[in-house]
């Protein structure tokens, strides 16, 4: 069963071709949520995927109530640098779906406060930096998930 990496309205092609590469690369399914900052034939998006944009599985959704109802056992984590838990003090089993908001504003507060229990953040020690980059985000936490569940060979 595959990892799945959602993300909600994404705003840089560059960030969303480098993660449809890291979905090639892993057998990971990528979820893209709401509205796009950008087109799917963006040349950017196209060119940070490579020519690996054949091995993606990638679905659309019209919002993330929308791909909740079509997979409402699914296990969801939120990341956030407001979250409480680190991405590494949580197990992360095969299926569950990586949610990551879009590069400007990250993830909703209402969404955050309603699913605390299932937010993770991934630690920036300095804190004059208010973020990671999107995919660079997006590979920490899923090759952990990986690593937990033994797919790291």
């Amino acid at each position: 069963m595959p990892f799945h990496i959602v993300l909600v309205e994404p705003e840089i092609p560059p960030n969303t071709g480098n993660i449809a590469r890291l979905c090639a690369a892993t057998g990971t399914v990528l979820h893209l949520v709401g509205k796009l900052g950008f087109s799917l034939t963006d040349k950017h998006l196209k060119r940070a995927g490579l020519d690996y944009w054949d091995s993606v599985v990638m679905h659309r959704w019209d919002s993330l109530t929308h791909l909740h109802s079509h997979f409402p056992n699914g296990r969801f984590w939120y990341t956030s640098k407001k979250a409480p838990l680190l991405y590494t003090a949580v197990s992360y089993l095969p299926g569950d779906f990586l949610v990551f908001g879009k590069e400007t504003l990250g993830l909703p507060d209402e969404l955050l406060m309603s699913q605390r229990k299932s937010a993770v953040r991934i630690p920036i020690m300095n804190p004059e930096v208010r973020s990671l980059n999107l995919s660079t985000a997006a590979g920490i936490v899923l090759y952990e998930a990986l690593r937990q569940a033994g797919r790291l060979f």
